[in-house]
């Protein structure tokens, strides 16, 4: 969760970082019912920032961002990622002029959605996820062989990072999605790690996780 590619995702946001200091009303919980965006979408929005952040690759970041907005285009919201205290912002675009959110011209903010990104229990949810998936590269690792530890240590990043689950809690989409996206795109395997790379991913069926 590098401040680099923090700074990234906040470049693409609206606001273009000219209203950090911006007042805007909480809305977890019970204060999200009065916004127009269901829970689900602010609960994808935030995953899908939480994936911008995470990664270092610009195809990705860029991917990410396009999806985000275009869930959100839907609902007729913007999002922005404020650095002053690392949150998520959700507002209706009907508050933007001129491609910047005019927050201290708005005398209702209540339409708004604040998402912390930052806080002691997500990183430690991943360290958890982390501490999980060693245990298991390792015992790959003793009984398979080097190539397969390396192939479940590029499935225990994009898990990690994109899901936050260890490797033996991947569905088949998130499976196939390893395997036929981001393998070929972010992964530089030997010629061996790649043609056993599937079978890696079966091994796994074998750990009770």
């Amino acid at each position: 969760m590098g401040k680099r590619d923090h700074d990234r995702d906040h470049d693409h946001d609206h606001d273009h970082g000219q209203q950090d200091d911006a007042e805007i009303t909480d809305a977890e919980s019970g204060d999200a019912e009065r916004t127009s965006l269901p829970q689900s979408v602010i609960d994808e929005a935030e995953r899908l920032t939480r994936l911008c952040i995470n990664t270092t690759v610009d195809a990705e970041i860029t991917a990410y961002r396009n999806e985000r907005q275009s869930l959100l285009d839907e609902h007729g919201y913007a999002a922005r990622v404020r650095d002053a205290d690392d949150t998520l912002v959700l507002y209706p675009q009907s508050w933007l002029v001129d491609g910047i959110a005019q927050f201290d011209q708005i005398d209702n903010t209540d339409r708004a959605v604040e998402i912390s990104l930052s806080g002691p229990a997500i990183g430690a949810d991943w360290e958890n996820v982390e501490t999980s998936n060693k245990t298991i590269i390792d015992m790959i690792r003793q009984e398979h062989g080097k190539a397969h530890a390396r192939n479940i240590r590029a499935f225990a990043d994009f898990m990690g990072n994109h899901y936050l689950k260890s490797v033996t809690e991947a569905t088949k989409d998130e499976r196939e999605e390893f395997i036929n996206e981001y393998y070929t795109r972010n992964v530089w395997p030997s010629e061996k790690e790649a043609a056993i790379v599937s079978e890696s991913i079966r091994l796994l069926d074998t750990i009770e996780g």
